[in-house]
């Protein structure tokens, strides 16, 4: 498909909007060399650090742009938001910006982190079941009961055009990138950034990375549309959704070159890079799109840069995740 063909796709001019409006509040996070892996790859090689975003990962971007287009009456209402935890806290942030009250709806399994995070910015917390069904349907309860507005994490094209900021600046920053690897999970990010990247550089690759326990994607370009696994699992819980988003899924089509899986045991190595070389936080979701390059799942022939979705784990956590090594 292609994106003249494609007329519901959210547009580059969308995005530029979504730029415009995050401008006071979001931070446009840096490109940052990778010098070793650059010499090993033989091409320069810089990581996006979305860790450094506010509320540590880069759903900040479209849970503002979200917000900012509703109307001052229906952010009085308050707002909702289904989320394995980025996402939640990317709600409780904005909402608190707006000075509107926030319901985030997470997993029992939710990590302390994301939950912390997610109340210390006023969010009022709601559990429910482990699956995006669940957290989905429990947060359509709340709305319906209370009148406020849901947020949904990717399948919107604000939100897409929000994410897709990251992609922007990728190209203002990189205009001779040549690769960008971008991690799938329900599929905001990729879309955005795939659009963007390639709205502005159609000759650049755009290769979308998830995990190996949640192949969401592969199977869904497979198949021609989405297609809701059985199950996911893995360490990278940001990226366990069970289905792309139909909306996002539409975008990957039109602008997404391949799409890769990954191992945990790759995740974790490519934490510790992180970590020991750039004196960046990752959290498994995060570094996966490393992961790619240190592998060889993704063989870049020139200028590559590689989005680190976020951060949102703790010192306990990476205690324990270090510790299966």
């Amino acid at each position: 498909m292609t994106a003249a063909a494609a007329g519901s796709l959210v547009r580059l001019s969308d995005i530029e909007h979504a730029a415009r409006v995050l401008a006071p509040v979001a931070v446009h996070t840096p490109l940052l060399p990778v010098d070793e892996l650059s010499a090993r790859l033989g091409v320069p090689v810089w990581v996006k650090p979305e860790m450094l975003q506010r509320g540590g990962a880069f759903k900040f971007r479209g849970a503002y742009a979200f917000l900012s287009a509703l109307s001052p009456e229906e952010r009085a209402r308050g707002v909702v938001a289904p989320s394995s935890g980025n996402h939640a806290q990317a709600v409780a942030l904005a909402a608190r910006l707006f000075g509107v009250p926030a319901t985030v709806v997470m997993p029992t399994t939710v990590t302390p982190a994301k939950r912390g995070g997610a109340e210390r910015l006023g969010a009022r917390i709601e559990l429910a079941g482990t699956t995006t069904a669940d957290r989905m349907e429990r947060a359509v309860e709340i709305v319906e009961a209370e009148g406020a507005t849901l947020v949904p994490p990717y399948d919107d094209p604000v939100i897409i055009a929000g994410q897709g900021t990251a992609g922007l600046e990728i190209v203002d920053d990189l205009p001779e990138v040549q690769t960008v690897l971008v991690p799938v999970g329900g599929g905001g990010l990729s879309a955005g950034v795939a659009t963007a990247v390639k709205s502005r550089l159609p000759g650049a690759r755009v290769v979308a990375v998830e995990p190996s326990g949640a192949p969401k994607l592969s199977r869904a370009r497979a198949a021609g549309r989405p297609v809701k696994l059985d199950g996911t699992g893995g360490l990278a819980d940001g990226l366990l959704a069970v289905e792309v988003g139909h909306l996002p899924f539409q975008h990957h089509q039109a602008y997404v070159d391949d799409v890769v899986l990954i191992d945990d045991r790759d995740l974790l190595d490519a934490m510790r890079y992180l970590l020991d070389r750039l004196k960046l936080v990752t959290e498994p979701s995060g570094a996966i799109t490393l992961a790619a390059l240190m592998t060889g799942a993704v063989v870049p022939p020139g200028p590559t840069v590689a989005v680190l979705s976020g951060g949102n784990i703790e010192w306990s956590g990476l205690r324990e995740l270090f510790a299966r090594e």
